[in-house]
């Protein structure tokens, strides 16, 4: 699918060159239309972003994203290349004859023509600009295959990518032929590896170590996206033409975790990209590899014994069943202690453990508690890599804590889902930080600035905010359960299903909530609604109104003396403490921003015991005038 796009801007580097700005990271080509002598050629340089006023072109390694052309002199030419595309926002133009006007350059986006089946709404506007990103996002790495980024010497079909992100495209788009016809891909691929799901596919890159690996969360793929089909849109030809797959999968990685069913060896990548993870070793995280891995072990074996008895394979259903749960002991045995602590203490390993239903037991309860406490203790900034991101939010609300996923999910300092968005960002980056806030890009060698991965958290926007969810395939029952989060006034969505459009969300007006929802024809709805009230409806349109305060409490004496999490959980006071030793000292202040761990139970003085006295007083100065207050502070 082709559409077109004028230049929004003309700009002047700092060295003098003309760039060319088009207000949206984009996939496609440029289309130019020039007058002038025979022989003379047009050099067009194509970049996502800018760097310090320049074209940003390291991030492209190889790929010289440079395209030219010789004029015929034939009078006025139109021309645009065919047999390549490039990820890009600006434009470097060289050599353009006589007088530029911009009038006489397009962008032709490309995509591959999926109907748009998904939105989702909200008036905070930092959030909707991010799942705005997320869709324009999926429609530029949705060219043939998904890739992973359409920019950079790369754009290839990682698996663990699209493995994450299915539930989120699903949604937005109809993409069950896309989806499918990768999958008879990897399939095929899968089969010449015997067994092992690739890395990337197709399997271009041989060179890549391991790439013929089985790696958990990649290789998953083959198990999870078809499961997703049937899920989103009751694709059951092609959960049967995986189901060999997705059982050769199984077995693989049940070979290589042996009789501890733990898959605690060879390659992985782990909870990719976590945000403490040095720039060029982005595999180092948090979480131990085996907890990830074997967590998706008892993920897949638990989908192909699903799948099994929906295909009437009764004894595979049991075979693969039996094993899940065996798997989901091993687990628990070696990774979870008695008092509901992970061996990886990490919001990663505690969300996999309760987003995939490892642990069911009183201690689900205290996984999700310790989780809150990693999620304050990191100040409410992301501290989750591929894996982890998707689901956090999820396991916090699922365990009680939708306020800590509220604080998470509007978060703007780094790291954070809404840093790009105050950086400019148009699509989802592939780093947290993959532009830095002094407006540099980051040092890795692996920064892209349109890679899906990290909006897969866009799912559960849809499904547990808004809070609509097929309960049967193709949203025959339909689930509405929002959830109310303190920093939105509202937030809705629609989906269209193979029974015509579905609605639900919810706004604030004061302390009342009122829940709409439309439910298409010849379906069902089961709607639970946060005062704990059901309701079973049928097709047209519903509202119900609730009374939900947003949380309110007194604001006590506060100093140095105060617990760390009584302050960051006082967003007033904690930016009053920073805005403090701003005023002293801007370094130490975004030293103690970025370095704090705000644990309960330690006191605010801590982490300043080596300031300045003056910076000492400056704090106390600025709690002690703190106002108290009973009522919601509101957005930061």
């Amino acid at each position: 699918m082709i559409e077109h796009r004028s230049v929004a801007h003309v700009l002047t580097s700092p060295s003098g060159r003309t760039l060319l700005d088009f207000g949206q990271n984009l996939v496609g080509r440029v289309r130019i239309r020039v007058t002038g002598e025979a022989g003379h050629t047009i050099t067009l340089r194509h970049a996502e972003v800018l760097e310090h006023g320049e074209l940003g072109t390291r991030p492209l390694r190889n790929a010289a994203a440079t395209d030219r052309y010789t004029l015929s002199g034939d009078g006025e030419e139109i021309w645009e290349p065919k047999w390549t595309f490039h990820g890009f926002r600006y434009v470097e133009v060289d050599d353009w004859p006589g007088e530029f006007d911009p009038d006489d350059v397009t962008a032709a986006v490309l995509h591959t023509d999926m109907a748009r089946t998904g939105d989702f709404t909200t008036s905070h506007p930092l959030l909707q600009r991010f799942h705005d990103n997320v869709v324009w996002g999926m429609r530029g790495n949705f060219l043939s295959l998904p890739t992973d980024c359409p920019q950079r010497d790369e754009r290839l079909g990682w698996t663990g990518d699209i493995q994450v992100f299915a539930p989120t495209a699903a949604f937005l788009y109809d993409c069950d032929a896309f989806l499918s016809s990768w999958l008879e891909d990897v399939r095929l691929e899968q089969r010449a590896a015997d067994g092992v799901v690739p890395m990337v596919v197709p399997a271009v890159i041989p060179q890549v170590p391991g790439l013929l690996k089985p790696v958990a969360a990649w290789g998953d793929a083959i198990t999870v996206v078809p499961s997703v089909l049937w899920e989103r849109y009751a694709d059951h030809a092609t959960l049967k033409d995986c189901y060999a797959a997705m059982a050769a999968w199984v077995e693989v990685v049940r070979e290589r975790a042996g009789s501890s069913l733990l898959w605690e060896e060879g390659l992985q990548f782990g909870d990719w990209l976590d945000p403490d993870a040095p720039p060029e070793r982005p595999g180092e995280a948090k979480t131990d590899a085996g907890i990830v891995a074997t967590a998706y072990f008892h993920r897949s074996a638990h989908l192909t014994a699903q799948t099994a008895a929906l295909l009437g394979l009764e004894g595979d259903a049991r075979r693969f069943s039996e094993l899940a749960e065996r798997i989901a002991e091993a687990f628990r045995g070696a990774y979870v202690t008695p008092h509901g602590r992970m061996m990886s203490d990490s919001p990663t390993a505690y969300a996999l453990a309760i987003v995939f239903d490892l642990v069911r037991d009183e201690r689900r309860q205290a996984l999700g508690d310790r989780l809150r406490d990693l999620v304050r203790a990191a100040g409410y900034r992301i501290a989750t890599g591929f894996v982890g991101t998707p689901i956090v939010c999820e396991a916090l609300t699922a365990t009680g804590h939708a306020a800590a996923a509220s604080r998470l999910l509007t978060q703007t300092e780094c790291p954070s889902w809404l840093y790009p968005v105050t950086m400019g960002a148009t699509t989802v980056w592939e780093r947290w930080d993959s532009m830095l806030e002094d407006g540099s890009i980051n040092p890795g060698q692996m920064t892209s600035f349109n890679h899906y991965a990290l909006g897969g958290v866009a799912d559960w926007l849809h499904r547990g905010v808004a809070g609509l969810a097929p309960l049967e395939p193709a949203y025959r029952v339909i689930r509405i359960a929002p959830t109310l989060l303190d920093d939105l006034d509202d937030a809705s969505v629609w989906h269209e299903t193979p029974y015509g459009r579905a609605e639900a969300g919810w706004r604030r007006d004061g302390d009342d909530v009122t829940f709409h929802a439309r439910i298409p024809p010849n379906t069902l709805a089961v709607v639970e609604l946060p005062s704990g009230a059901r309701h079973v409806v049928g097709s047209g349109a519903h509202t119900w109104v609730e009374h939900h305060s947003r949380p309110t409490s007194p604001r006590g004496p506060l100093s140095l003396g105060s617990g760390l999490d009584t302050v960051i959980d006082d967003r007033t006071a904690y930016q009053a403490v920073l805005d403090a030793i701003r005023g002293i000292d801007e370094v130490r202040a975004d030293t103690f921003r970025r370095t704090t761990r705000w644990w309960r139970g330690r006191e605010l003085r801590e982490p300043l015991d080596k300031a300045p006295l003056p910076v000492l007083t400056a704090v106390e100065r600025a709690l002690a005038e703190l106002p108290p207050h009973d009522g919601w502070c509101g957005r930061p």
